[in-house]
Protein backbone atom coordinates (compact mmCIF):
# COMPACT_ATOMS: atom_id res chain seq x y z
CA UNK A 1 0.00 0.00 0.00
CA UNK A 2 2.83 2.41 0.87
CA UNK A 3 4.53 1.62 -2.44
CA UNK A 4 1.33 2.54 -4.26
CA UNK A 5 1.07 5.84 -2.39
CA UNK A 6 4.69 6.63 -3.18
CA UNK A 7 4.31 5.78 -6.86
CA UNK A 8 1.02 7.56 -7.66
CA UNK A 9 2.62 11.02 -8.12
CA UNK A 10 4.71 9.58 -10.94
CA UNK A 11 1.47 8.99 -12.86
CA UNK A 12 0.50 12.70 -12.66
CA UNK A 13 2.26 14.61 -15.46
CA UNK A 14 2.45 17.89 -13.52
CA UNK A 15 4.03 16.28 -10.46
CA UNK A 16 6.34 14.20 -12.63
CA UNK A 17 7.48 17.31 -14.51
CA UNK A 18 8.40 19.06 -11.26
CA UNK A 19 10.56 16.13 -10.22
CA UNK A 20 12.65 16.49 -13.40
CA UNK A 21 12.51 20.28 -13.64
CA UNK A 22 15.76 22.09 -14.43
CA UNK A 23 16.56 25.38 -12.70
CA UNK A 24 17.74 26.94 -15.97
CA UNK A 25 14.17 26.75 -17.30
CA UNK A 26 12.61 28.80 -14.48
CA UNK A 27 13.36 32.31 -15.73
CA UNK A 28 12.17 31.44 -19.25
CA UNK A 29 8.94 29.90 -17.98
CA UNK A 30 8.21 32.90 -15.76
CA UNK A 31 8.80 35.43 -18.55
CA UNK A 32 6.73 33.37 -21.00
CA UNK A 33 3.94 33.07 -18.42
CA UNK A 34 3.77 36.83 -17.89
CA UNK A 35 3.78 37.49 -21.64
CA UNK A 36 1.03 34.89 -22.01
CA UNK A 37 -1.06 36.63 -19.34
CA UNK A 38 -1.22 39.74 -21.51
CA UNK A 39 -3.02 37.65 -24.12
CA UNK A 40 -5.05 35.48 -21.75
CA UNK A 41 -6.89 38.29 -19.96
CA UNK A 42 -8.43 40.20 -22.89
CA UNK A 43 -9.03 37.08 -24.99
CA UNK A 44 -10.61 35.25 -22.07
CA UNK A 45 -13.02 38.11 -21.48
CA UNK A 46 -13.82 38.49 -25.18
CA UNK A 47 -14.49 34.78 -25.69
CA UNK A 48 -16.72 34.70 -22.61
CA UNK A 49 -18.92 37.36 -24.18
CA UNK A 50 -18.84 35.41 -27.44
CA UNK A 51 -20.27 32.47 -25.49
CA UNK A 52 -23.04 34.68 -24.06
CA UNK A 53 -21.47 34.87 -20.58
CA UNK A 54 -20.19 37.66 -18.32
CA UNK A 55 -16.58 38.63 -19.18
CA UNK A 56 -15.30 37.71 -15.70
CA UNK A 57 -16.11 34.04 -16.33
CA UNK A 58 -13.47 34.04 -19.07
CA UNK A 59 -10.82 34.81 -16.46
CA UNK A 60 -12.10 32.15 -14.08
CA UNK A 61 -12.09 29.66 -16.92
CA UNK A 62 -8.56 30.59 -18.01
CA UNK A 63 -7.15 30.05 -14.53
CA UNK A 64 -8.73 26.63 -13.99
CA UNK A 65 -7.99 25.43 -17.53
CA UNK A 66 -4.32 26.30 -17.15
CA UNK A 67 -4.11 24.60 -13.77
CA UNK A 68 -5.96 21.48 -14.94
CA UNK A 69 -3.76 21.02 -18.00
CA UNK A 70 -0.59 21.65 -15.98
CA UNK A 71 -1.68 18.82 -13.71
CA UNK A 72 -2.71 16.21 -16.30
CA UNK A 73 -1.74 17.44 -19.78
CA UNK A 74 1.08 15.60 -21.63
CA UNK A 75 2.35 18.47 -23.82
CA UNK A 76 5.09 20.78 -22.56
CA UNK A 77 3.88 23.92 -24.38
CA UNK A 78 0.20 23.47 -25.27
CA UNK A 79 -2.01 26.25 -23.81
CA UNK A 80 -5.67 25.58 -23.03
CA UNK A 81 -8.37 28.10 -22.34
CA UNK A 82 -11.46 29.86 -23.77
CA UNK A 83 -11.56 29.44 -27.53
CA UNK A 84 -13.20 31.39 -30.35
CA UNK A 85 -14.27 28.17 -32.07
CA UNK A 86 -16.16 26.97 -28.98
CA UNK A 87 -17.80 30.29 -28.08
CA UNK A 88 -20.62 30.08 -30.65
CA UNK A 89 -21.18 26.41 -29.81
CA UNK A 90 -21.54 27.24 -26.11
CA UNK A 91 -23.93 30.11 -26.90
CA UNK A 92 -25.96 27.94 -29.28
CA UNK A 93 -26.33 25.34 -26.52
CA UNK A 94 -27.20 27.50 -23.52
CA UNK A 95 -29.16 30.41 -25.03
CA UNK A 96 -32.23 28.29 -25.97
CA UNK A 97 -32.35 27.11 -22.35
CA UNK A 98 -32.14 30.58 -20.80
CA UNK A 99 -35.79 31.55 -21.03
CA UNK A 100 -37.16 35.07 -21.29
CA UNK A 101 -35.34 36.51 -18.27
CA UNK A 102 -31.82 35.78 -19.66
CA UNK A 103 -30.47 35.51 -16.09
CA UNK A 104 -26.62 35.62 -16.11
CA UNK A 105 -26.51 33.32 -13.08
CA UNK A 106 -28.45 30.67 -14.99
CA UNK A 107 -26.20 31.12 -18.01
CA UNK A 108 -23.15 30.51 -15.83
CA UNK A 109 -24.72 27.40 -14.28
CA UNK A 110 -25.62 25.99 -17.70
CA UNK A 111 -22.15 26.72 -19.11
CA UNK A 112 -20.49 25.17 -16.05
CA UNK A 113 -22.58 22.02 -16.36
CA UNK A 114 -21.68 21.93 -20.06
CA UNK A 115 -17.98 22.09 -19.11
CA UNK A 116 -18.44 19.24 -16.63
CA UNK A 117 -20.14 17.13 -19.31
CA UNK A 118 -17.41 17.86 -21.85
CA UNK A 119 -14.72 17.09 -19.26
CA UNK A 120 -16.34 13.85 -18.16
CA UNK A 121 -16.79 12.63 -21.75
CA UNK A 122 -13.18 13.54 -22.58
CA UNK A 123 -11.81 11.95 -19.43
CA UNK A 124 -13.72 8.69 -19.85
CA UNK A 125 -12.90 8.52 -23.57
CA UNK A 126 -9.22 9.11 -22.84
CA UNK A 127 -9.14 6.39 -20.19
CA UNK A 128 -10.93 4.07 -22.63
CA UNK A 129 -8.28 4.93 -25.29
CA UNK A 130 -10.78 6.45 -27.74
CA UNK A 131 -8.48 9.21 -28.97
CA UNK A 132 -9.07 8.06 -32.54
CA UNK A 133 -12.48 9.79 -32.58
CA UNK A 134 -10.65 12.98 -33.50
CA UNK A 135 -10.22 11.40 -36.93
CA UNK A 136 -13.98 11.62 -37.52
CA UNK A 137 -13.47 15.20 -38.68
CA UNK A 138 -11.57 15.02 -41.96
CA UNK A 139 -9.30 17.85 -43.05
CA UNK A 140 -11.67 19.19 -45.78
CA UNK A 141 -14.65 19.27 -43.41
CA UNK A 142 -12.51 20.93 -40.74
CA UNK A 143 -11.53 23.62 -43.24
CA UNK A 144 -15.14 24.20 -44.25
CA UNK A 145 -16.33 24.18 -40.65
CA UNK A 146 -13.70 26.72 -39.59
CA UNK A 147 -14.45 29.00 -42.54
CA UNK A 148 -18.15 28.94 -41.71
CA UNK A 149 -17.39 29.53 -38.06
CA UNK A 150 -15.17 32.51 -38.89
CA UNK A 151 -17.88 34.15 -41.00
CA UNK A 152 -20.55 33.50 -38.37
CA UNK A 153 -18.41 34.96 -35.57
CA UNK A 154 -17.48 38.06 -37.57
CA UNK A 155 -21.10 38.86 -38.47
CA UNK A 156 -22.11 38.35 -34.83
CA UNK A 157 -19.41 40.78 -33.59
CA UNK A 158 -19.95 43.55 -36.15
CA UNK A 159 -22.85 45.24 -34.28
CA UNK A 160 -20.72 45.47 -31.12
CA UNK A 161 -17.88 47.02 -33.09
CA UNK A 162 -20.28 49.56 -34.59
CA UNK A 163 -21.63 50.46 -31.15
CA UNK A 164 -25.10 48.88 -31.14
CA UNK A 165 -26.69 45.52 -30.42
CA UNK A 166 -28.82 43.10 -32.42
CA UNK A 167 -31.44 40.83 -30.89
CA UNK A 168 -31.14 37.90 -33.29
CA UNK A 169 -29.82 34.36 -33.44
CA UNK A 170 -28.32 32.77 -36.54
CA UNK A 171 -26.29 34.04 -39.47
CA UNK A 172 -29.10 35.41 -41.64
CA UNK A 173 -31.06 37.10 -38.79
CA UNK A 174 -27.85 38.60 -37.36
CA UNK A 175 -26.74 39.86 -40.77
CA UNK A 176 -30.19 41.34 -41.43
CA UNK A 177 -30.19 42.96 -37.98
CA UNK A 178 -26.75 44.46 -38.57
CA UNK A 179 -27.77 45.91 -41.93
CA UNK A 180 -31.00 47.27 -40.43
CA UNK A 181 -28.97 48.93 -37.67
CA UNK A 182 -26.69 50.56 -40.21
CA UNK A 183 -29.64 51.82 -42.26
CA UNK A 184 -31.35 53.15 -39.13
CA UNK A 185 -28.24 55.16 -38.23
CA UNK A 186 -27.50 53.33 -34.97
CA UNK A 187 -23.73 53.37 -35.53
CA UNK A 188 -21.75 55.07 -32.76
CA UNK A 189 -18.84 56.82 -34.48
CA UNK A 190 -16.52 56.73 -31.48
CA UNK A 191 -17.18 53.01 -30.94
CA UNK A 192 -16.48 52.24 -34.60
CA UNK A 193 -13.23 54.24 -34.45
CA UNK A 194 -12.08 52.32 -31.36
CA UNK A 195 -13.03 48.96 -32.87
CA UNK A 196 -11.43 49.52 -36.25
CA UNK A 197 -8.37 51.05 -34.62
CA UNK A 198 -7.91 48.04 -32.34
CA UNK A 199 -8.41 45.62 -35.25
CA UNK A 200 -5.86 47.45 -37.42
CA UNK A 201 -3.31 47.49 -34.60
CA UNK A 202 -3.71 43.75 -34.02
CA UNK A 203 -3.53 42.77 -37.70
CA UNK A 204 -0.63 45.08 -38.56
CA UNK A 205 1.48 44.08 -35.56
CA UNK A 206 0.79 40.37 -36.12
CA UNK A 207 1.99 40.76 -39.70
CA UNK A 208 4.91 43.18 -39.25
CA UNK A 209 6.09 42.36 -35.71
CA UNK A 210 4.83 38.87 -34.79
CA UNK A 211 6.83 38.72 -31.55
CA UNK A 212 5.09 41.80 -30.14
CA UNK A 213 1.94 40.97 -28.10
CA UNK A 214 -0.46 42.68 -30.52
CA UNK A 215 -3.57 42.05 -28.43
CA UNK A 216 -1.96 43.62 -25.36
CA UNK A 217 -0.93 46.70 -27.33
CA UNK A 218 -4.46 47.08 -28.71
CA UNK A 219 -5.96 46.72 -25.23
CA UNK A 220 -3.63 49.30 -23.67
CA UNK A 221 -4.22 51.81 -26.46
CA UNK A 222 -8.00 51.28 -26.30
CA UNK A 223 -8.13 51.83 -22.53
CA UNK A 224 -5.91 54.89 -22.93
CA UNK A 225 -8.24 56.33 -25.59
CA UNK A 226 -11.33 55.81 -23.38
CA UNK A 227 -9.71 57.57 -20.43
CA UNK A 228 -8.11 60.46 -22.31
CA UNK A 229 -11.03 61.31 -24.59
CA UNK A 230 -13.84 60.33 -22.16
CA UNK A 231 -15.34 58.04 -24.80
CA UNK A 232 -17.98 56.68 -22.42
CA UNK A 233 -19.70 60.03 -22.73
CA UNK A 234 -19.70 59.55 -26.49
CA UNK A 235 -21.60 56.28 -26.22
CA UNK A 236 -18.73 53.77 -26.12
CA UNK A 237 -19.60 50.81 -23.88
CA UNK A 238 -16.90 49.53 -21.54
CA UNK A 239 -16.44 46.33 -19.56
CA UNK A 240 -16.91 48.09 -16.23
CA UNK A 241 -15.54 46.99 -12.84
CA UNK A 242 -14.90 43.27 -12.52
CA UNK A 243 -15.87 41.33 -9.38
CA UNK A 244 -12.93 41.05 -7.02
CA UNK A 245 -11.66 37.78 -5.60
CA UNK A 246 -11.93 34.23 -6.89
CA UNK A 247 -15.12 32.16 -7.32
CA UNK A 248 -15.85 29.46 -4.76
CA UNK A 249 -16.07 25.77 -5.55
CA UNK A 250 -19.58 25.39 -7.00
CA UNK A 251 -21.64 22.43 -8.18
CA UNK A 252 -23.82 23.91 -10.96
CA UNK A 253 -27.55 23.37 -10.53
CA UNK A 254 -29.60 22.91 -13.68
CA UNK A 255 -32.97 21.44 -14.50
CA UNK A 256 -33.11 17.76 -15.46
CA UNK A 257 -35.02 18.76 -18.59
CA UNK A 258 -31.98 20.79 -19.72
CA UNK A 259 -29.58 17.85 -19.59
CA UNK A 260 -30.41 16.24 -22.97
CA UNK A 261 -29.78 19.48 -24.87
CA UNK A 262 -26.62 20.13 -22.88
CA UNK A 263 -25.41 16.62 -23.70
CA UNK A 264 -25.95 17.20 -27.43
CA UNK A 265 -23.94 20.40 -27.25
CA UNK A 266 -21.24 18.69 -25.19
CA UNK A 267 -20.75 15.98 -27.82
CA UNK A 268 -20.29 18.59 -30.55
CA UNK A 269 -17.81 20.51 -28.41
CA UNK A 270 -15.87 17.30 -27.69
CA UNK A 271 -15.38 16.66 -31.41
CA UNK A 272 -14.21 20.21 -32.14
CA UNK A 273 -12.01 20.55 -29.05
CA UNK A 274 -10.36 17.18 -29.59
CA UNK A 275 -9.74 17.71 -33.31
CA UNK A 276 -8.33 21.19 -32.61
CA UNK A 277 -6.13 19.92 -29.79
CA UNK A 278 -4.74 16.94 -31.72
CA UNK A 279 -3.95 19.05 -34.79
CA UNK A 280 -2.33 21.84 -32.75
CA UNK A 281 -0.41 19.40 -30.57
CA UNK A 282 0.82 17.57 -33.67
CA UNK A 283 2.06 20.79 -35.27
CA UNK A 284 4.05 21.88 -32.22
CA UNK A 285 5.28 18.37 -31.40
CA UNK A 286 6.69 17.95 -34.90
CA UNK A 287 8.82 21.07 -34.42
CA UNK A 288 10.38 19.61 -31.29
CA UNK A 289 10.73 16.11 -32.70
CA UNK A 290 8.12 14.72 -30.30
CA UNK A 291 4.88 12.85 -30.81
CA UNK A 292 1.28 13.28 -29.75
CA UNK A 293 -0.48 11.01 -27.27
CA UNK A 294 -4.15 11.35 -28.23
CA UNK A 295 -5.54 9.48 -25.23
CA UNK A 296 -3.43 11.46 -22.76
CA UNK A 297 -4.48 14.69 -24.44
CA UNK A 298 -8.10 13.70 -23.87
CA UNK A 299 -7.37 13.19 -20.18
CA UNK A 300 -5.66 16.59 -20.03
CA UNK A 301 -8.52 18.39 -21.80
CA UNK A 302 -11.06 16.53 -19.67
CA UNK A 303 -9.33 17.54 -16.45
CA UNK A 304 -9.20 21.18 -17.55
CA UNK A 305 -12.90 21.27 -18.41
CA UNK A 306 -13.92 19.62 -15.14
CA UNK A 307 -11.78 22.08 -13.17
CA UNK A 308 -13.34 25.02 -15.05
CA UNK A 309 -16.86 23.66 -14.58
CA UNK A 310 -16.44 23.45 -10.80
CA UNK A 311 -15.48 27.14 -10.53
CA UNK A 312 -18.11 28.91 -12.69
CA UNK A 313 -16.20 28.35 -15.93
CA UNK A 314 -17.19 27.06 -19.36
CA UNK A 315 -15.79 24.54 -21.89
CA UNK A 316 -12.23 25.06 -23.09
CA UNK A 317 -9.99 23.88 -25.87
CA UNK A 318 -6.46 24.38 -27.16
CA UNK A 319 -5.45 27.78 -28.50
CA UNK A 320 -2.98 27.72 -31.37
CA UNK A 321 -2.29 31.46 -31.10
CA UNK A 322 -1.63 31.40 -27.35
CA UNK A 323 0.49 28.27 -27.69
CA UNK A 324 2.55 30.03 -30.38
CA UNK A 325 2.97 33.07 -28.10
CA UNK A 326 4.16 30.86 -25.25
CA UNK A 327 6.62 29.06 -27.51
CA UNK A 328 7.99 32.29 -29.00
CA UNK A 329 8.40 33.72 -25.50
CA UNK A 330 10.67 30.80 -24.58
CA UNK A 331 8.32 28.49 -22.64
CA UNK A 332 9.97 25.23 -21.64
CA UNK A 333 7.28 23.47 -19.59
CA UNK A 334 3.69 23.76 -18.42
CA UNK A 335 4.96 25.92 -15.55
CA UNK A 336 4.41 28.75 -18.06
CA UNK A 337 0.66 28.16 -17.86
CA UNK A 338 0.82 27.96 -14.09
CA UNK A 339 2.55 31.35 -13.96
CA UNK A 340 -0.17 32.75 -16.22
CA UNK A 341 -2.89 31.37 -13.93
CA UNK A 342 -1.26 32.90 -10.83
CA UNK A 343 -0.90 36.26 -12.60
CA UNK A 344 -4.62 36.29 -13.45
CA UNK A 345 -5.48 35.49 -9.82
CA UNK A 346 -3.32 38.42 -8.70
CA UNK A 347 -5.23 40.70 -11.07
CA UNK A 348 -8.59 39.42 -9.76
CA UNK A 349 -7.63 39.79 -6.10
CA UNK A 350 -5.39 42.88 -6.08
CA UNK A 351 -6.41 44.92 -9.15
CA UNK A 352 -9.97 44.07 -10.31
CA UNK A 353 -10.42 47.61 -11.67
CA UNK A 354 -7.44 47.36 -14.01
CA UNK A 355 -9.62 46.57 -17.02
CA UNK A 356 -12.65 48.65 -16.08
CA UNK A 357 -12.26 51.00 -19.06
CA UNK A 358 -11.63 48.30 -21.66
CA UNK A 359 -14.09 49.21 -24.47
CA UNK A 360 -16.47 46.59 -25.80
CA UNK A 361 -15.62 47.42 -29.45
CA UNK A 362 -11.99 46.47 -28.66
CA UNK A 363 -13.16 43.09 -27.37
CA UNK A 364 -15.12 42.67 -30.60
CA UNK A 365 -11.95 43.49 -32.55
CA UNK A 366 -10.01 40.83 -30.63
CA UNK A 367 -12.65 38.21 -31.48
CA UNK A 368 -12.79 39.27 -35.14
CA UNK A 369 -8.99 39.09 -35.42
CA UNK A 370 -9.05 35.59 -33.96
CA UNK A 371 -11.85 34.63 -36.35
CA UNK A 372 -9.84 35.79 -39.35
CA UNK A 373 -7.08 33.41 -38.27
CA UNK A 374 -9.62 30.54 -38.33
CA UNK A 375 -10.51 31.14 -41.97
CA UNK A 376 -8.48 29.49 -44.72
CA UNK A 377 -9.82 30.30 -48.18
CA UNK A 378 -6.54 29.30 -49.79
CA UNK A 379 -6.94 25.76 -48.50
CA UNK A 380 -10.28 25.44 -50.30
CA UNK A 381 -8.69 26.68 -53.53
CA UNK A 382 -5.90 24.13 -53.09
CA UNK A 383 -8.44 21.34 -52.55
CA UNK A 384 -10.28 22.42 -55.70
CA UNK A 385 -7.09 21.98 -57.72
CA UNK A 386 -6.13 18.71 -56.05
CA UNK A 387 -9.45 16.91 -55.61
CA UNK A 388 -12.79 18.57 -56.32
CA UNK A 389 -14.83 16.07 -54.31
CA UNK A 390 -12.97 17.06 -51.14
CA UNK A 391 -13.33 20.73 -52.02
CA UNK A 392 -17.11 20.17 -52.21
CA UNK A 393 -16.96 18.58 -48.74
CA UNK A 394 -15.36 21.76 -47.42
CA UNK A 395 -17.93 23.94 -49.19
CA UNK A 396 -20.90 21.94 -47.88
CA UNK A 397 -19.49 22.01 -44.34
CA UNK A 398 -19.06 25.80 -44.67
CA UNK A 399 -22.66 26.25 -45.84
CA UNK A 400 -23.96 23.94 -43.09
CA UNK A 401 -22.30 25.95 -40.32
CA UNK A 402 -23.26 29.28 -41.88
CA UNK A 403 -26.93 28.61 -42.56
CA UNK A 404 -27.91 25.88 -40.09
CA UNK A 405 -25.97 26.96 -37.01
CA UNK A 406 -22.82 25.81 -35.27
CA UNK A 407 -24.12 22.68 -33.55
CA UNK A 408 -26.01 21.43 -36.61
CA UNK A 409 -23.01 22.35 -38.72
CA UNK A 410 -20.59 20.26 -36.69
CA UNK A 411 -23.01 17.33 -36.86
CA UNK A 412 -23.21 17.67 -40.64
CA UNK A 413 -19.42 18.00 -40.84
CA UNK A 414 -18.90 14.77 -38.89
CA UNK A 415 -21.53 13.00 -41.01
CA UNK A 416 -19.84 14.22 -44.20
CA UNK A 417 -16.47 12.91 -43.00
CA UNK A 418 -17.94 9.50 -42.25
CA UNK A 419 -19.82 9.41 -45.56
CA UNK A 420 -16.64 10.31 -47.43
CA UNK A 421 -14.91 7.28 -45.92
CA UNK A 422 -17.92 5.08 -46.61
CA UNK A 423 -18.14 6.31 -50.19
CA UNK A 424 -14.53 5.32 -50.89
CA UNK A 425 -15.28 1.86 -49.53
CA UNK A 426 -18.65 1.62 -51.28
CA UNK A 427 -17.28 2.56 -54.72
CA UNK A 428 -13.57 1.82 -54.54
CA UNK A 429 -11.15 2.20 -57.38
CA UNK A 430 -11.02 -0.84 -59.66
CA UNK A 431 -8.48 -1.71 -62.31
CA UNK A 432 -7.58 -4.24 -64.98
CA UNK A 433 -3.88 -5.10 -64.75
CA UNK A 434 -1.33 -5.99 -67.40
CA UNK A 435 2.34 -6.99 -67.57
CA UNK A 436 3.99 -3.67 -68.37
CA UNK A 437 7.33 -3.68 -70.28
CA UNK A 438 10.11 -1.98 -68.32
CA UNK A 439 8.22 -2.11 -65.02
CA UNK A 440 8.36 -5.02 -62.61
CA UNK A 441 5.01 -6.55 -61.72
CA UNK A 442 1.52 -5.94 -63.09
CA UNK A 443 0.06 -2.45 -63.40
CA UNK A 444 -3.19 -0.61 -64.12
CA UNK A 445 -3.82 -0.51 -67.87
CA UNK A 446 -5.29 2.99 -67.54
CA UNK A 447 -1.90 4.36 -66.54
CA UNK A 448 0.08 1.83 -68.60
CA UNK A 449 -1.93 1.18 -71.78
CA UNK A 450 1.01 -0.73 -73.29
CA UNK A 451 0.69 -3.45 -70.66
CA UNK A 452 0.53 -7.01 -72.00
CA UNK A 453 -2.54 -9.13 -71.25
CA UNK A 454 -2.89 -12.90 -71.57
CA UNK A 455 -5.77 -14.09 -73.79
CA UNK A 456 -8.53 -15.65 -71.71
CA UNK A 457 -7.13 -14.25 -68.44
CA UNK A 458 -8.44 -11.07 -66.79
CA UNK A 459 -6.47 -9.70 -63.83
CA UNK A 460 -8.86 -7.55 -61.78
CA UNK A 461 -7.89 -5.43 -58.76
CA UNK A 462 -10.43 -4.20 -56.17
CA UNK A 463 -8.95 -1.50 -53.92
CA UNK A 464 -10.95 -1.90 -50.70
CA UNK A 465 -11.96 -4.35 -47.98
CA UNK A 466 -14.71 -6.59 -49.33
CA UNK A 467 -17.76 -5.93 -47.15
CA UNK A 468 -21.55 -5.75 -47.33
CA UNK A 469 -21.49 -2.20 -48.77
CA UNK A 470 -19.42 -3.03 -51.85
CA UNK A 471 -20.07 -6.74 -52.40
CA UNK A 472 -22.63 -5.96 -55.11
CA UNK A 473 -20.14 -3.60 -56.82
CA UNK A 474 -17.55 -6.36 -57.16
CA UNK A 475 -20.14 -8.91 -58.29
CA UNK A 476 -21.49 -6.65 -61.03
CA UNK A 477 -18.00 -5.82 -62.27
CA UNK A 478 -17.06 -9.49 -62.44
CA UNK A 479 -20.33 -10.21 -64.31
CA UNK A 480 -19.33 -7.61 -66.90
CA UNK A 481 -15.86 -9.14 -67.25
CA UNK A 482 -17.39 -12.58 -67.72
CA UNK A 483 -19.40 -11.40 -70.72
CA UNK A 484 -16.29 -11.68 -72.92
CA UNK A 485 -16.70 -15.08 -74.58
CA UNK A 486 -12.96 -15.77 -74.50
CA UNK A 487 -12.51 -15.43 -70.72
CA UNK A 488 -11.47 -18.60 -68.86
CA UNK A 489 -10.00 -17.18 -65.64
CA UNK A 490 -10.87 -14.07 -63.66
CA UNK A 491 -7.93 -13.45 -61.35
CA UNK A 492 -8.61 -11.17 -58.37
CA UNK A 493 -5.45 -9.29 -57.33
CA UNK A 494 -6.29 -9.46 -53.62
CA UNK A 495 -3.47 -7.54 -51.97
CA UNK A 496 -5.65 -4.40 -51.33
CA UNK A 497 -8.47 -6.52 -49.87
CA UNK A 498 -7.85 -6.33 -46.13
CA UNK A 499 -11.08 -7.97 -44.98
CA UNK A 500 -13.99 -10.11 -46.14
CA UNK A 501 -17.20 -10.09 -44.09
CA UNK A 502 -19.94 -12.74 -44.15
CA UNK A 503 -22.13 -10.85 -46.63
CA UNK A 504 -19.22 -10.64 -49.07
CA UNK A 505 -18.39 -14.30 -48.44
CA UNK A 506 -21.90 -15.39 -49.44
CA UNK A 507 -21.58 -13.22 -52.56
CA UNK A 508 -18.26 -14.88 -53.49
CA UNK A 509 -19.80 -18.32 -53.10
CA UNK A 510 -22.72 -17.44 -55.39
CA UNK A 511 -20.38 -15.70 -57.82
CA UNK A 512 -18.05 -18.70 -58.05
CA UNK A 513 -20.98 -21.04 -58.76
CA UNK A 514 -22.31 -18.63 -61.41
CA UNK A 515 -18.88 -18.46 -63.09
CA UNK A 516 -18.35 -22.24 -62.88
CA UNK A 517 -21.61 -22.77 -64.73
CA UNK A 518 -20.15 -20.73 -67.58
CA UNK A 519 -16.81 -22.53 -67.57
CA UNK A 520 -14.95 -19.66 -65.89
CA UNK A 521 -12.73 -20.04 -62.82
CA UNK A 522 -12.53 -17.47 -60.03
CA UNK A 523 -8.90 -17.23 -58.88
CA UNK A 524 -7.13 -15.19 -56.20
CA UNK A 525 -3.53 -13.98 -55.84
CA UNK A 526 -1.61 -12.19 -53.07
CA UNK A 527 -4.43 -12.64 -50.55
CA UNK A 528 -3.32 -11.74 -47.03
CA UNK A 529 -3.06 -14.62 -44.55
CA UNK A 530 -5.73 -13.27 -42.12
CA UNK A 531 -8.16 -12.82 -45.03
CA UNK A 532 -7.38 -16.30 -46.38
CA UNK A 533 -8.03 -17.70 -42.90
CA UNK A 534 -11.49 -16.07 -42.92
CA UNK A 535 -12.20 -17.50 -46.38
CA UNK A 536 -11.40 -20.96 -45.04
CA UNK A 537 -13.45 -20.43 -41.87
CA UNK A 538 -16.45 -19.31 -43.90
CA UNK A 539 -16.25 -22.58 -45.84
CA UNK A 540 -15.78 -20.97 -49.24
CA UNK A 541 -13.31 -23.64 -50.30
CA UNK A 542 -16.34 -25.91 -50.77
CA UNK A 543 -16.96 -24.14 -54.06
CA UNK A 544 -13.74 -22.22 -54.71
CA UNK A 545 -10.92 -24.61 -55.60
CA UNK A 546 -8.26 -24.42 -52.82
CA UNK A 547 -5.63 -24.60 -55.57
CA UNK A 548 -6.94 -21.30 -56.98
CA UNK A 549 -5.15 -19.25 -54.32
CA UNK A 550 -1.69 -18.14 -55.45
CA UNK A 551 0.99 -16.29 -53.50
CA UNK A 552 1.72 -13.85 -56.37
CA UNK A 553 0.08 -12.66 -59.55
CA UNK A 554 3.09 -13.93 -61.50
CA UNK A 555 2.60 -17.42 -60.06
CA UNK A 556 -1.10 -17.37 -61.02
CA UNK A 557 -0.31 -16.20 -64.57
CA UNK A 558 2.30 -18.96 -64.95
CA UNK A 559 -0.23 -21.54 -63.75
CA UNK A 560 -2.80 -20.29 -66.26
CA UNK A 561 -0.31 -20.34 -69.12
CA UNK A 562 0.69 -23.88 -68.19
CA UNK A 563 -2.98 -24.91 -68.14
CA UNK A 564 -3.58 -23.38 -71.56
CA UNK A 565 -0.49 -25.12 -72.94
CA UNK A 566 -1.77 -28.51 -71.70
CA UNK A 567 -5.25 -27.91 -73.13
CA UNK A 568 -3.84 -27.03 -76.55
Amino acid sequence: MKDRLRSWPAAVPGVRALSTYERAWLSKDIVAGLVLTALLVPQGMAYAELAGLPPITGLYTSVLALFGYWLMGPSKVLVLGPDSALGPMIAATILPLMGADQDPAKAIALASMLALMVGTIMLLAGLAKLGFIADLLSMPTQIGYMNGLALTIIVGQLPKMFGFSVDADGFIPELRGFVDGLVAGETVGAALAVGIGALVVILVLQLAMPKVPAVLVAVVLSIFAVQVFNLEASGVSVVGPLPSGFPPFTIPRVSLSDLPLLLGGALGIVFVALADTISTASAFASRAGGRVHGNREMVGIGTSNIAAGLFQGFPVSTSGSRTAVAEQAGAKTQLTGLVGAVAIIVILVAAPGLLRNLPQPALAAIVIAASLSLANIGAVARLWKQRKTEAWLAIVAFLAVTFFGVLTGIGIAVALSILAVFRRTWWPYQAILGDTPGFPGFHDLVGHPDGRTVPGLVIFRFDAPLIFANARTLREQVHELAEDPGVRWILIASEPITDVDTTAADMLEDLDEWLNARGISLVFAEMKDPVRAKITRYGLTRTIDPQHFYPTIRAAVSAYEALVAVDT
